[in-house]
């Protein structure tokens, strides 16, 4: 399906979709966490509108949780090349000029919008990341005005007769780019642009403002912000020291347990700049000391390392090596390359981006290889079919294995440094527990 009618549902593309969900939901991460689905009415043409921290991930997280064929739109000039659009075009991608692309392009956004509005009448929804580009910082930054513009420039196509929707999402990544991380999507409660149309008529650009700002309001409430720029490393560290526990917590995940914190923090730093600055400093000693002695937060939370303990960690190890062998074996080649090739990205927002499109296309490659090697030498076929199945599954296995792995490596480092009393250790543990009891006292 082309441009014409992108709005129409298309088989082949809910079959990549579908391919494409399993590896990102399932195997990419570890636990994908979407609240607030119910907010969104997709009989009413709705925009969603996400925070944008970590490139085309950002763009998966929206498609891989909403079962919808949505319609986004990008800068028109990636759409030069007429293979490049029929792929664009395929993957429901739209383009949008601006005024450097000169003013007699900007005239085919009425296309697009009239576009734009058959689509969202067919009940799908239209993507548009608000900020215009990413940073992988876990702050929203200043909207753009296109979003809205977009947004009065659809409904004025209709004559104003439609209600248009804008819901802000709000996006949280455990770590940006590791793998088998934790994603929470959070799709906020509808903005209501015909709030704002007589406004627009009697003055666009500031309807256009008023929006925008509401808009970013909004967005504020479902995601990470940390507003405060020169103590940013502190208060983002002092996340994962205090909720990192909580990372895979649904009833009350760890976006909303972060909010808290840094809104009890910004209240100190108002009520108390001397108690904030101390705070903060701490929060870069604990990192920092952590970093020297390689000791992770989770070892730090955990109050014994038991000799005993360490050596049941180790005696599992052993017993689950094979796994850990045969999982390692047929899945290195896509975790590995993907990981490799990732790294050399030259923007890191882009390193999980390239990591999981390195992954998927690999997994294309040695997904049918893998099926084909396994009905040859596997009898009976249903038996074939099972063992090919479990390949991912190794594969998850050999990297839980790893992780306890290094968690037990970890567990008798610490052990060694208490034993031989360790003055950079007393003064981390020490820290730590200071900064745990402090932020408890909020």
């Amino acid at each position: 399906m082309g441009k014409k009618n992108i709005e129409k549902y298309d088989v082949f593309y809910q079959l990549l979709k579908k391919y494409v969900d399993f590896w990102h939901n399932y195997i990419f991460y570890r636990k994908v966490i979407a609240l607030g689905k119910d907010n969104i009415d997709f009989s009413v043409p709705t925009i969603l509108a996400p925070n944008h921290q970590n490139a085309l991930m950002d763009a998966m997280a929206v498609i891989c949780t909403l079962n919808r064929q949505l319609v986004f739109l990008a800068r028109a000039d990636i759409f030069r090349k007429k293979v490049v659009a029929r792929i664009l075009y395929f993957l429901k991608i739209l383009p949008v000029y601006r005024i450097r692309d000169g003013f007699d392009a900007v005239r085919q956004n009425d296309e697009t919008f009239r576009d734009t509005m058959r689509v969202m009448e067919n009940r799908n929804g239209v993507v548009i990341l608000p900020e215009g580009n990413h940073a992988t910082y876990r702050k929203l930054r200043q909207l753009k005005k296109g979003i809205c513009r977009i947004a009065f420039q659809t409904a004025e196509a209709s004559g104003f007769s439609k209600e248009i929707n804008i819901v802000p999402v709000g996006l949280e990544y455990s770590h940006y780019w590791r793998f088998r991380q934790v994603l929470t999507v959070v799709y906020g409660h509808p903005i209501h642009v015909s709030e704002y149309y007589e406004s627009y008529r009697a003055n666009p650009n500031r309807a256009i403002v008023e929006l925008r700002d509401r808009l970013s309001d909004e967005m504020k409430k479902v995601m990470v912000h940390i507003e405060d720029e020169e103590n940013y490393d502190a208060i983002n560290e002092l996340r994962s020291i205090v909720n990192e526990k909580y990372s895979d917590r649904i009833r009350y995940p760890k976006l909303f347990r972060d909010q808290r914190l840094i809104n009890k923090v910004n209240e100190l730093r108002t009520a108390d700049p001397e108690s904030y600055s101390e705070l903060c400093n701490e929060s870069m000693t604990v990192k920092s000391l952590a970093s020297q002695l390689k000791v992770t937060y989770r070892h730090l939370r955990k109050k014994k390392h038991s000799p005993g303990w360490l050596f049941l960690s180790a005696l599992l190890l052993l017993a689950s090596l094979p796994v850990f062998i045969a999982g390692a074996a047929l899945n290195i080649l896509t975790f590995q390359v993907a990981y490799l090739q990732a790294i050399k990205s030259k923007d890191p927002a882009f390193i999980s981006t390239a990591r999981y499109g390195f992954f998927l296309g690999l997994s294309f490659i040695f997904g049918p290889l893998y099926l084909i090697l396994a009905l040859i030498f596997i009898k009976p076929w249903w038996l074939a079919i099972l063992a090919f199945m479990m390949i991912p599954v190794l594969g998850i296995l050999a990297w839980n294995w790893f992780l306890l792995f290094i968690r037990t490596v970890g567990g008798l480092r610490i052990w060694n440094l208490k034993r031989k009393g360790n003055p950079l250790f007393r003064k981390l543990h020490s820290t730590y527990g200071n900064l745990v009891r402090r932020v408890s006292s909020f």
